[in-house]
């Protein structure tokens, strides 16, 4: 009687689920924008963002929120505010996959 050997999957779907996510995420102007905003101050709060923008402020919270989910922004609290910084630790990690996946 043989034995199965459980083969190791060619690709790790939850990682490439996440990395779809926020490759989903990133694929959009404003979102670009904004990533580019928070980084070039390294972190805002979501007035300072709309108000760059030139954007209501409900668009800039929706928008917000899918990077989030995504990982591709981190929160910080401080009292009332709520701080918005790019994760590019996530970014790092997504693109490797990403570049492997290609590969």
């Amino acid at each position: 009687m043989s034995k199965k050997i459980k083969k190791e999957p060619i690709l790790d779907y939850s990682e490439v689920r996440k990395a779809a996510l926020v490759l989903r995420a990133v694929n959009h102007k404003l979102r670009r924008q904004i990533i580019e905003i928070i980084e070039e101050n390294e972190r805002l709060v979501v007035t300072d963002i709309y108000t760059k923008l030139r954007i209501e402020q409900s668009v800039a919270s929706t928008h917000l929120k899918i990077l989030r989910r995504a990982g591709v922004v981190a929160t910080e609290r401080n009292g009332k505010f709520i701080y918005y910084r790019v994760d590019t630790e996530r970014i790092n990690h997504i693109s490797r996959l990403v570049e492997e996946m290609v590969e």
